[in-house]
C-alpha cells in the first residue's frame, strides 16, 4: 500500500511541510517510570504456567481474567515482537517505528476513526469481557516491565482497548477492505455506475498476507465415523511468521474456560480449536462485504455532498502521522480523513468516494469469540455464532453429541435491486444504504447431513457434503457474492470423504495429509495437455514430458513428477499477464501456450540447477528453520497444502504458508475428547535459541502429529516446566 505514501508526497507533503512544525520523537528514550509501575501487576493475578515437553503452554488460572493474563505472558515469552507490533500497528504508529513504507497503515487506521470507535466498543461490553480484555493487556505490560530492552517506547501500558482495537484492525483485511481503498486511489477506478441488474457471481481471491492460500475444515459424525466417534480437523492455512501466523496454548480457569487450540498474537481467546465439549475451525470465504459510493460534491462548496435531496456536510479532519526519518527522529505530517453518511471517504482528482465494510465500527467479534470459548453444547455455541459480529469465514463445527455442522458465515449486507454492487454506485441516496445484514440463521447452513460428514476448503457452501443436505444456491440472492466455486482441495475431499463409507481414525488424519490432485483440477487438465502436445525423446523437455507422462498426480517428497508439474505451475504463476490464485488450482482455463512454456522453463531450471530433470519434490521443496533443512511434500492447493517463495534465480522452494498449526480432534462414542496437533516450527515462534524454535517441523515433515495433553494430570505426566508469570 505504498501507493498511499506516495500520493501523500506527490499531492500534498510539500505544502504541508511548510504549514506544520518539525515534531523531534526521541524514539528510543524509554519510559521507565511507566513501565517499572507494572512490574508488580503480576501479584494482582492467580495463575501458573504449565509448559509440556513441547514447550505448549497450558495456563492455570482461577478466573478467566487470571487465565487471560498468563496467555498474554506465555505468548510474550515465545514472540513479544509480533505482539508488540501488532498493537503498533493498531495503534498506527508503525511508520513512527519502521519509517515511511508503513504509513499506509496508519493514515488507514485513522481513516477508519478505529481508536474513537474502539473505545466506544469496549464501553459496550459485558464486564466479565471487559475483565478479560484488560488482563490479557496486563500480562503483556508485565512481560514488557520486564523486558524493558525489548519495548518499543512510549507504547506502553497497554490497555483492554488496545487488544479490541487489534481485533478492529484485523479482521477487515482479511475480506480485502485494503483492496477496495487501492481501487480508490488507482487512476483507473471506473468513476461511472450502472442501475442495471446486480449479478453478483464469484469475487476475486484477495492477493493479502492474511488470505491468500486458503484453510480446510473438516467433520465426520458418528454414523460414519468408526464405532460412534465424531472427529474434527482444524486446519487453517496461513503463514509461517508474522501477525497472523498460529501460535498454540491452552486455557483453563475455574470459571469454565478449558480451551485448547490456536490463536494469533495479540488474541485473548482461543481462535480455532476446541473445549471438552465442541470445537471449531473457520476457512476464508469471500463474499461482497466493501462497496464504494461515489459522493455528488456542492460546486460551490467541496466540503458537501448531496444525500436525499440536501447538501450535507462532510466530516473533516487531519490525520497526523509520525514518520521516522533518522533513528531518532520523526516528522509530523497531516493528511485529510473524511466521513460521510455512508462512512470513511477519500476525495480524489475525479471525484468524491466513500466506503462501507462489513462489521465498521462493530468491536463485539471478542465476545462472540468468548462465548464460542465457553459454549458447552451446540445451541450455546450457536447462539454465539449468531451474535453476528464476525464479518466472515466458514465454519465448521463438531461436538460430543455428535453433531457436525457448516455455515457460511459473514455480516452480509442487506442490499436493494437495481445497482451493480461489484462498481461503484451512486452516493447520493438513502437507497444505497445497506440495510442490515442477513441473519445468522438465514445464510447457508448443513447440520448432520445424511452422508454424516461435512467439508469446507475456501469452496461453495453448495457442495459442503455429497447426496442431500447441501444448501440450495436459489434460495440466496446473487447480490451477496456467495461463491459458487470448488477448489481443488475441496474436490478431493468430496471424493475422499463421499467414498468412504466407514472412516477410521488413522483414515481421517491420512486424509488430511493427502496430497492427489481430484480430478477435475488444473493441475491433472494442464499434465494432460503437455503429455499430449510435447514429444518424448532425448531433449530436456522430452525427457521431462516421459516423466510427467508417469506421474500418479500426487505430490510426495520422493516425486519426480510432482517436481515438474509444480514447477510449471510456478513458473507459469509469473508469466505475464496470469492471474491466477495458486490456491483454487480449478476452473482456470489457462492458455495452453504459456503452459507449454513454462513446462519448458521447469524443465529447463531443473537441468540448470540440479544437472537432471529426474528430481525428487523433496530436494526442492523445502521447510528451513534456523539449522533444519528438511524435505517437504504436499504443494499448492492439496489437502496437505504447502506454498513457498519462489524467483527463477533460486535453487529451491522454501515453504512460507499453507498448512501450519494443525489440530485432530476425536470425541468417542461417550463424548471423551482426544486430540493430536502438530505447528511446522514449534512453540517458541521468535527464538532460535530456544529447543522448541523448531523441534515440531521433524514431525511436521513426516506427515506426523503429537498428543495433546488436556488434563492437569496428562499435562504434569509430561511437564518440562511450571512457573507463575515473572518467576520462569
Amino acid at each position: 500500500m505504498t501507493f498511499l505514501w506516495q500520493f501523500l508526497k506527490e499531492n500534498r507533503l510539500g505544502v504541508l511541510i511548510g504549514l506544520i512544525l518539525l515534531i523531534i520523537v526521541y524514539l528510543n528514550l524509554p519510559q521507565r517510570d511507566d513501565l517499572d509501575r507494572l512490574r508488580s501487576i503480576g501479584e494482582e493475578y492467580d495463575v501458573r504456567i504449565l509448559r509440556d515437553e513441547w514447550g505448549v503452554p497450558h495456563i492455570y488460572g482461577d478466573t478467566d481474567a487470571d487465565a487471560a493474563f498468563g496467555l498474554a505472558y506465555a505468548h510474550a515469552e515465545d514472540d513479544f515482537a509480533t505482539i508488540q507490533d501488532t498493537m503498533v500497528a493498531a495503534r498506527g504508529q508503525l511508520a513512527a517505528v519502521y519509517g515511511e513504507e508503513m504509513a499506509p497503515n496508519d493514515y488507514l487506521v485513522q481513516l477508519l476513526r478505529l481508536p474513537e470507535q474502539a473505545q466506544r466498543e469496549y464501553d459496550a461490553l459485558s464486564a466479565e469481557t471487559r475483565a478479560v480484555l484488560d488482563a490479557y493487556a496486563d500480562g503483556i505490560n508485565y512481560y514488557a516491565a520486564r523486558h524493558q530492552t525489548e519495548t518499543v517506547a512510549g507504547l506502553f501500558p497497554a490497555t483492554g482497548v488496545d487488544v479490541l482495537q487489534g481485533f478492529m484492525h484485523r479482521v477487515p483485511f482479511f475480506f480485502g477492505l485494503d483492496r477496495e481503498v487501492i481501487r480508490i486511489f488507482e487512476d483507473d477506478l471506473p468513476m461511472g455506475h450502472s442501475e442495471a441488474e446486480a449479478e453478483g457471481g464469484d469475487h476475486g481471491y484477495y492477493p493479502g498476507e492474511t488470505g491468500l492460500y486458503g484453510s480446510n475444515v473438516f467433520a465426520v459424525g458418528p454414523n460414519r465415523a468408526e464405532n460412534g466417534s465424531t472427529f474434527l480437523a482444524v486446519n487453517s492455512h496461513q503463514p509461517w511468521s508474522g501477525p497472523v501466523t498460529w501460535y498454540e496454548a491452552h486455557v483453563h480457569s475455574e470459571d469454565g474456560w478449558n480451551a485448547v487450540g490456536g490463536v494469533l498474537p495479540g488474541s485473548p481467546f482461543i481462535v480455532v480449536g476446541h473445549n471438552e465439549h465442541l470445537g471449531w475451525s473457520f476457512t476464508v470465504n469471500n463474499p461482497d462485504l466493501v462497496d464504494i459510493y461515489e459522493l455528488e460534491i456542492n460546486p460551490d462548496n467541496p466540503n458537501q455532498y448531496m444525500f436525499d435531496g440536501e447538501w450535507r456536510n462532510l466530516e473533516v479532519r487531519e490525520a497526523e502521522i509520525d514518520v521516522k526519518v533518522e533513528e531518532r527522529f520523526a516528522l509530523g505530517v497531516a493528511e485529510e480523513v473524511l466521513w460521510s453518511v455512508y462512512g470513511p471517504t477519500i476525495r480524489r482528482p475525479g471525484g468524491t468516494y466513500s466506503f462501507a465494510y462489513a462489521g465498521m465500527g462493530d468491536g463485539g467479534i471478542v465476545e462472540q469469540f468468548y462465548h464460542m470459548n465457553k459454549a458447552e453444547n451446540f445451541t450455546e455455541w450457536y447462539s454465539a455464532m449468531s451474535e453476528g459480529a464476525l464479518p466472515m469465514f466458514n465454519v465448521g463445527y463438531a461436538d460430543g453429541e455428535g453433531n457436525v455442522f457448516y455455515a457460511y458465515n459473514g455480516m452480509l449486507p442487506i442490499r436493494v435491486d437495481g445497482y451493480d454492487w461489484a462498481g461503484v454506485v451512486p452516493g447520493n441516496s438513502s437507497a444505497t444504504m445497506w440495510q442490515g445484514y442477513v441473519p445468522f440463521n438465514q445464510l447457508p447452513q448443513v447440520f448432520n447431513p445424511p452422508s454424516g460428514f461435512i467439508q469446507n476448503a475456501n469452496s461453495s457452501p453448495y457442495q459442503t457434503t455429497t447426496g442431500p443436505g447441501n444448501p440450495n444456491a436459489d434460495n440466496y440472492a446473487a447480490s451477496l457474492g456467495i461463491e459458487t466455486t470448488m477448489s481443488n482441495r475441496a474436490l478431493r475431499a468430496l471424493e475422499l470423504f463421499g467414498n468412504d463409507s466407514v472412516i477410521e481414525w488413522e483414515e481421517f488424519v491420512a486424509y488430511k495429509f493427502d496430497t492427489t490432485y481430484a480430478e477435475d483440477s488444473d493441475v491433472r487438465h494442464a499434465v494432460d495437455y503437455i503429455v499430449e502436445a510435447v514429444n518424448g525423446g532425448s531433449s530436456i523437455t522430452g525427457q521431462a514430458r516421459d516423466i510427467l507422462a508417469e506421474w500418479d498426480y500426487t505430490v510426495t517428497a520422493e516425486s519426480e513428477g510432482a517436481t515438474l508439474a509444480i514447477m510449471t505451475f510456478y513458473f507459469l504463476n509469473k508469466a505475464p499477464g496470469v492471474e491466477m490464485n495458486a490456491s483454487e488450482l480449478v476452473g482456470g482455463h489457462l492458455p495452453e501456450p504459456l503452459i507449454r512454456s513454462s513446462f519448458q522453463q521447469a524443465a529447463e531450471w531443473l537441468s540448470y540447477n540440479y544437472n537432471s530433470v529426474s528430481v525428487p519434490w523433496g530436494e526442492v521443496n523445502r521447510l528451513v528453520r534456523g539449522d533444519v533443512n528438511l524435505p517437504l511434500g504436499g504443494g499448492p492447493d492439496l489437502l496437505h497444502a504447502i506454498y513457498g517463495d519462489f524467483k527463477p534465480t533460486d535453487d529451491k522452494v522454501k515453504a512460507t504458508v499453507g498448512d501450519s498449526y494443525i489440530l485432530m480432534a476425536n470425541w468417542d462414542e461417550d463424548g471423551e475428547v482426544t486430540s493430536y496437533s502438530v505447528h511446522q516450527y514449534g512453540s517458541s515462534t521468535m527464538h532460535a535459541r530456544s529447543p522448541h524454535y523448531a523441534d515440531q517441523a521433524p514431525l511436521f515433515a513426516a506427515q506426523e502429529l503429537k498428543r495433546v495433553w488436556f488434563t492437569e494430570d496428562a499435562v504434569r505426566d509430561h511437564l518440562s516446566s511450571e512457573y507463575r508469570p515473572g518467576e520462569e
